[in-house]
C-alpha cells in the first residue's frame, strides 16, 4: 500500500510516461495492421507471413530497448547512486550526502528517499560524535578520581605523612571513590532502564510531596550558593508512578538547576493542573543553552560545551527522558543563552 508523503509533489513514473508508452504501442500495432492489409491484397501468403515475423521481431526489439532505457533512467540509476552511498556509510563514512536528481525542483518518491537518506546520515553522524564524546568524557571521569586514589595511596604507603595528613588523603580517596561509584551506578541504571530490566513499580504518588522531599536534599548546597527557591505546589495532585524513579527525575533536574545557576540566583518550581495532566515547571536564571544543546540534551552521554561550567557525565537527563517514557509522561525544555532554562514535566493525573 502506498503511504502518503506530503513532501511528494510529482510521481517518479507519471501518467505522461504511461501515455507515451501507450501511444508507441498503438503506433506499432497500427503499422502492423497496415502492412498486413497491404500484403493481403496481393495474395502472397508466404511473403505476408515472413513480413509479419520480421516486423514482430523489430517491434519486440524496440520495445525491449525502450523499456530497458526507461528502467535504467527511472530506477537503476538512482538505485546505484543510493547503493554506492549506503556502502560508504556502512564503511564508516558519515559525511556522504546525496544531491537531488531532478532538475525541476519537484519531489518524487526517489527524491523523498534521498532526503530521508541524508537525514539518516546526519543522525548517524551525530550518534557517532556522541559515542566518541562519551568515550572521551567517561575516560576523563574515571581517570581523574583513579589518579587521585593512586597518588594518595602512594603517599600514605610512603610512611612520610603525619596522622592529620593521612586523614586528609584518605578523605580524598573516599571522595574519588564516591565519584567513581556515581558514574558506574548511572551507567548501570540507564542500561537497566533502556533494556526494561527495571520496570516501574506503579503506585499512587503525591507529586507535591515527591518534589518537596527532593528539594530538602539540596538544602545545604542551596544555602552554600545562596540560591532562592520559590515553590508553588498544588498538594492535591496524585499520579500513578514509581516513587523512586520520580525522585530520580526531580533530583536530576534540581541538580542541573543548582549546578548552572550562579550564586545568588533563583530557582522556581511550580506544580499545577493542566487538563488531565499534573504539570511541573522548573525554571532557573542560570547560563541557559543554545538551540543545538536543547536538541540533543536528552541523548545519552551528550554534554554541552565547557562554557557551561561544571561538567557531569551526560547520563542524568538521558535517564530522565527514559523514565518519563516508562511512566507515559512528557518532558520539554526551553532555554536561551544567558537567560536560564525551563523544564516542563507532565504526568497523567490518577483517576
Amino acid at each position: 500500500m502506498r503511504q502518503n508523503d506530503e513532501r511528494i509533489t510529482v510521481r517518479h513514473f507519471s501518467l505522461r510516461n504511461y501515455f507515451v508508452i501507450f501511444m508507441l504501442i498503438l503506433f506499432f500495432a497500427g503499422s502492423y495492421a497496415g502492412v498486413y492489409f497491404l500484403q493481403w491484397k496481393s495474395g502472397k501468403d508466404l511473403y505476408i507471413a515472413l513480413s509479419m515475423v520480421a516486423y514482430l521481431v523489430v517491434i519486440s526489439g524496440f520495445a525491449t530497448f525502450l523499456f530497458g532505457f526507461m528502467r535504467i533512467q527511472a530506477y537503476e540509476k538512482p538505485i546505484v547512486v543510493l547503493q554506492n552511498a549506503i556502502k560508504k556509510v556502512a564503511e564508516g563514512d558519515y559525511s556522504v550526502r546525496l544531491s537531488p536528481l531532478r532538475k525541476d525542483g519537484k519531489v518524487d518518491e526517489i527524491e523523498a528517499m534521498i532526503m530521508d537518506f541524508n537525514y539518516m546520515v546526519e543522525e548517524l553522524e551525530s550518534v557517532e560524535m556522541l559515542k566518541n564524546d562519551f568515550v572521551s568524557n567517561v575516560s576523563h571521569e574515571l581517570k581523574t578520581p583513579l589518579s587521585v586514589i593512586k597518588s594518595s595511596t602512594d603517599l600514605i604507603l610512603g610512611d612520610s605523612l603525619s596522622k592529620s595528613e593521612e586523614r586528609l588523603y584518605i578523605q580524598k580517596i573516599s571522595h574519588s571513590v564516591g565519584k567513581l561509584t556515581t558514574v558506574i551506578e548511572n551507567i548501570l541504571e540507564l542500561s537497566k532502564l533502556e533494556n526494561a530490566k527495571r520496570p516501574p513499580i506503579l503506585q499512587k504518588v503525591n507529586v507535591s510531596e515527591s518534589i518537596s522531599e527532593s528539594v530538602l536534599l539540596y538544602d545545604g548546597i542551596l544555602d552554600e550558593k545562596n540560591l532562592t527557591v520559590n515553590i508553588q505546589l498544588d498538594s492535591s495532585l496524585i499520579v500513578n508512578a514509581d516513587a523512586a524513579l520520580l525522585g530520580t527525575v526531580w533530583n536530576n533536574l534540581l541538580s542541573n538547576a543548582v549546578k548552572f545557576t550562579p550564586e545568588g540566583g533563583r530557582i522556581d518550581i511550580v506544580l499545577n493542573k493542566n487538563n488531565e495532566w499534573a504539570e511541573v515547571m522548573l525554571k532557573d536564571n542560570g547560563c541557559g543553552m543554545d538551540v543545538q544543546t536543547c536538541r540533543h540534551l536528552f541523548e545519552k552521554f551528550y554534554q554541552a560545551d565547557s562554557s557551561r561550567g561544571t561538567k557531569g557525565n551526560g547520563l542524568g537527563l538521558a535517564m530522565v527522558k527514559r523514565i518519563m517514557e516508562l511512566l507515559e509522561g512528557e518532558i520539554e525544555v526551553e532555554s536561551q543563552l544567558g537567560k536560564g532554562s525551563l523544564f516542563t514535566v507532565r504526568l497523567k493525573i490518577s483517576s
